[in-house]
């Protein structure tokens, strides 16, 4: 991974660029599509199959649909041809062995996976060397097939127009800035600048330190923090103190948000140096004052999605009270669900529609007339207890961490915590800082009184930390990315 980070960075990159902006208006979304393609592919050889089927199938159904304009019935076809091969796809290589694993366990059987059956088939003819075992998630599955399926969506309700080029739909679909990790870009937000758009220095410039904060946020935070929480992870949990358990998940809290906003914030500076405005997915979702203020502004292009394409759809708050809490349950259960497939993942979604249910019918209005302080540390807290359902390996493990954290070992502090907190209190300093709007207030500040002083430095302070991002990756073992395997 760190390897291919550091191709990606100074040769993928660099080249891709310099082909599309030598290259004429006419040929750049052909650019978009075969980097697109080659970029997955880098990951992923034989699953860009799996985009390439979904990207052709909601291509094909948009032309159908637009060529049945008048007949609402066959219109309706080409939309649930559209959202079955998607969901297909994501019950087929996201979900099949959640479902199996669950009948085998409630039933105590042992049936086996007909993908995996199909894929030794295949190995035994090929050699493909396919997974025997499990079904293997394509990278980003959950984030192209949602995409692309909202373009067939809003053409269907007449909310955009349909687009004939194949190469251009396959653009917007393997625009390689945000193909596996978001943020989710729906084709309303870009269907302007896919046809025609605007591509000046301003933009670049803009886009490049969008991408180098992004960069700084994903290296220099997320993977130091990281590390702490992979060492705290793998140990006993019946032997870790309180504080440790406390740390460890602190740690976590921190890296996934700096991981995730990281890497969406490189995707949209990349969008803005190929001229396009990516959609904001974050806003300091650590400094909310209530759970549902945190779900605006927590990964904000996903709940979008679910808002447009699902609460609505079941009719959101406008059949009563009964119906709308309902509705939010359904929409929280398949949250949860969209990002893993297993019970830790629906739980921690419900976890969170819970909670949001009962700021809705009251609680929210409390919240409001408390101190600030008390509202943020109460969705703070309640927002850490979630990343404990989302990050452990199963119940178990999550109800033993829960344990560890208060009191189960019997020992709050040990060596193990004093020794955390000694060689980390740094990095916890800089991610505190920079998960709120201090930073930026700073800034604004400064500009406000001397502003050609951030102008002329703002440059160098961008090479220096391209630089120091460099050198931490040649010698970095440990860079995930955490939202890949969604």
């Amino acid at each position: 991974m760190v390897f291919s980070s550091l191709i990606f960075l100074y040769i993928f990159l660099p080249v891709v660029l310099i082909l599309y902006f030598i290259s004429p208006m006419k040929i750049k979304n052909l650019i978009i599509f075969v980097s697109g393609i080659l970029f997955y592919a880098w990951g992923e050889p034989i699953c860009v199959l799996i985009m390439l089927l979904s990207t052709v199938v909601d291509y094909t159904a948009g032309i159908f649909m637009h060529k049945f304009d008048d007949d609402q019935k066959k219109r309706t076809i080409c939309l649930i041809v559209s959202v079955v091969m998607n969901i297909g796809l994501l019950a087929i290589f996201k979900y099949s062995d959640f479902i199996i694993d669950s009948v085998n366990a409630i039933f105590n059987l042992e049936i086996l996976n007909p993908v995996v059956r199909l894929n030794r088939f295949i190995n035994s003819i090929f050699d493909l060397g396919l997974n025997e075992e499990r079904v293997d998630l394509p990278i980003g599955i959950s984030f192209f097939t949602f995409q692309s399926m909202s373009y067939t969506i809003d053409l269907y309700r007449r909310n955009i127009k349909v687009q004939k080029s194949f190469i251009n739909f396959s653009s917007y679909v393997s625009l390689f800035p945000q193909i596996v990790a978001g943020p989710i870009v729906r084709y309303e937000d870009v269907q302007k600048e896919i046809d025609t758009r605007k591509i000046n220095v301003n933009m670049a410039a803009d886009g490049i330190a969008i991408f180098i904060k992004g960069l700084s946020k994903k290296v220099l935070l997320a993977n130091n923090i990281g590390i702490l929480w992979t060492s705290i992870k793998a140990m006993d949990y019946s032997e870790i103190s309180v504080v440790t358990a406390w740390i460890g998940i602190l740690a976590f809290t921190f890296q996934i948000y700096f991981d995730f906003s990281g890497y969406s914030d490189m995707a949209v500076g990349l969008g803005k140096i190929l001229g396009f405005n990516f959609p904001q997915n974050f806003d300091h979702p650590y400094m909310s004052k209530s759970v549902s203020e945190f779900w605006r502004r927590w990964h904000m292009t996903l709940g979008s999605w679910f808002k447009s394409y699902v609460y609505i759809s079941l009719g959101g708050n406008r059949k009563g009270l009964p119906r709308t809490l309902i509705n939010l349950i359904i929409v929280w259960a398949l949250t949860g669900l969209w990002h893993g497939s297993s019970w830790n993942f629906v739980i921690w979604g419900l976890y969170f529609g819970i909670i949001i249910i009962i700021e809705r019918i009251g609680f929210g209005k409390i919240l409001e007339k408390l101190p600030s302080f008390v509202s943020t540390l109460y969705t703070f807290i309640l927002v850490v207890f979630g990343w404990v359902l989302f990050d452990t390996v199963d119940l178990p493990s999550c109800l033993n961490y829960f344990k560890a954290m208060f009191g189960g070992s019997g020992v709050f502090i040990d060596g193990d915590a004093r020794y955390f907190i000694i060689t980390n209190i740094l990095i916890f300093v800089l991610c505190i800082f920079g998960s709120t709007d201090l930073f930026g207030k700073i800034l604004s500040k400064i500009k406000s009184k001397n502003n050609a002083l951030i102008e002329w430095s703002a440059p160098f302070i961008q090479v220096i930390l391209i630089l120091v991002c460099t050198s931490f990756l040649v010698n970095a073992t440990y860079n995930p990315f955490l939202y890949f395997r969604f």
